[in-house]
């Protein structure tokens, strides 16, 4: 009976939370790596092998796992790089956070829009040409309407 109630169980379960699937060319490069790290660790046991049979292929072989060695350190490193440089042209997207300041140009466009609509003989497009009467707004007037201009940029 034990059989029979065993059998009504999934054999398999998916994971809801796998990984995600690797880049292509990060695949790639770690298929390289896995392959020749192979090739290597056999070329290895047949010079150890060879070396405890006393046979003629140790030095040789010995000389070939040695290059082999540092063309397989070569790949794993590849792998390495190639997921860096996926994730730097592909991968990471950077946004600011909601406590960010906003940027200098959006702050500028910002104020000149509040200066524009309160009339400011500083704002662009307000001064005449050869008017030398008009001249910006003093220092303290533009302290007083910073509040004001915050909450623009935090509305924006």
């Amino acid at each position: 009976m034990e059989y029979e109630a065993g059998s009504a169980r999934q054999l398999w379960v998916e994971d809801e939370r796998g990984r995600r699937r690797m880049p292509d060319p990060v695949r790639t490069a770690a298929v390289r790596a896995v392959l020749i790290t192979s090739v290597t660790v056999i070329q290895a046991m047949v010079a150890f092998f060879s070396a405890v049979t006393s046979s003629w292929l140790a030095f040789p072989m010995l000389l070939s796992t040695v290059g082999s060695t540092v063309v397989a350190t070569w790949s794993v490193l590849d792998v390495w790089v190639t997921r860096q440089v996926w994730r730097q042209r592909n991968g990471v997207v950077s946004e600011p956070s909601s406590t960010a300041r906003p940027s200098r140009r959006e702050r500028r466009r910002t104020e000149k829009a509040a200066r524009a609509a309160e009339g400011d003989p500083g704002a662009p497009g307000a001064r005449a040409e050869g008017d030398p009467s008009v001249h910006a707004a003093p220092a303290g007037a533009r302290r007083a309407e910073a509040p004001a201009l915050t909450e623009a940029a935090r509305a924006a």
